[in-house]
């Protein structure tokens, strides 16, 4: 699939909450899908999918997998979210987060010792920190802060860029949740995040520059292709020259 390593990684994480963002039709479904096959082969367990529809079937290797669709197997995201630590997962897959009741129960299962996924639309890691607290009433952001400041593995955005060869190549930008990363956030410092994992790099961490800039060098994509899809073209020209 083409995606960084450290996404093998954290799906095989006993706990925490994994964050995947981008546009929609940016492959993030099909990122989460890869990365719960490979623990589904790797690793014996319970997996539970909450979705709006289910987009990929899975088939039972290592892990049990149970695939609840809103509207047929559940009648609402709510009553699902409700009960699904009944079930007994050891990793939840919620489809989508769009409000601060989805977003409080993902906290809520990451923290109570679960693996917990979910997508949502943001355009990089810094845009979807400030969309959570957005969910979120002034009064009641410092503690949420905190939670998840403890809860985060990391968030993962992605974008799919053209290739030269008429295909698509997801471009991967990856923030992990450091000691640094989880003080700034407990802090609801977002330009601070920004800045540390720009210069960082915690291992398996990387901008989208990085990444694009790797997609252009291999040939994969043209450079204008990169430049368009680049949070800071600059950053990107930098990182081509050096």
């Amino acid at each position: 699939l083409n995606v960084p390593d450290i996404l093998g990684d954290l799906i095989l994480e006993k706990r925490g909450l994994i964050l995947m963002v981008g546009a929609t039709g940016a492959g993030k479904s099909t990122t989460l899908a890869a990365m719960l096959d490979h623990r589904n082969a790797t690793e014996s367990g319970h997996i539970l999918t909450i979705e709006d529809p289910v987009e990929f079937l899975f088939k039972n290797k290592k892990c049990v997998i149970n695939q609840r669709e809103i509207g047929s197997d559940t009648q609402s995201l709510q009553v699902a979210l409700r009960n699904a630590l009944r079930q007994a997962p050891d990793v939840i897959l919620i489809g989508e987060i769009r409000d601060r009741e989805t977003m409080s129960a993902a906290i809520a299962y990451a923290q109570s010792g679960h693996l917990c996924l979910a997508t949502m639309h943001a355009n990089n890691s810094y845009q979807a920190l400030n969309r959570i607290l957005s969910f979120y009433p002034g009064e009641v952001r410092p503690t949420m802060l905190g939670d998840l400041a403890a809860a985060l593995k990391a968030v993962v955005s992605q974008r799919l860029l053209r290739t030269v060869h008429g295909g698509r190549a997801p471009a991967v930008e990856v923030m992990l949740n450091t000691k640094l990363v989880s003080e700034l956030i407990e802090k609801g410092d977002f330009s601070g995040v920004k800045e540390a994992r720009e210069k960082s790099m915690a291992d398996g961490s990387q901008t989208f520059e990085q990444d694009i800039a790797r997609l252009i060098l291999d040939g994969t994509v043209d450079r204008k292709e990169g430049i368009a899809y680049a949070d800071s073209p600059t950053n990107l020209q930098w990182r081509l020259q050096n």
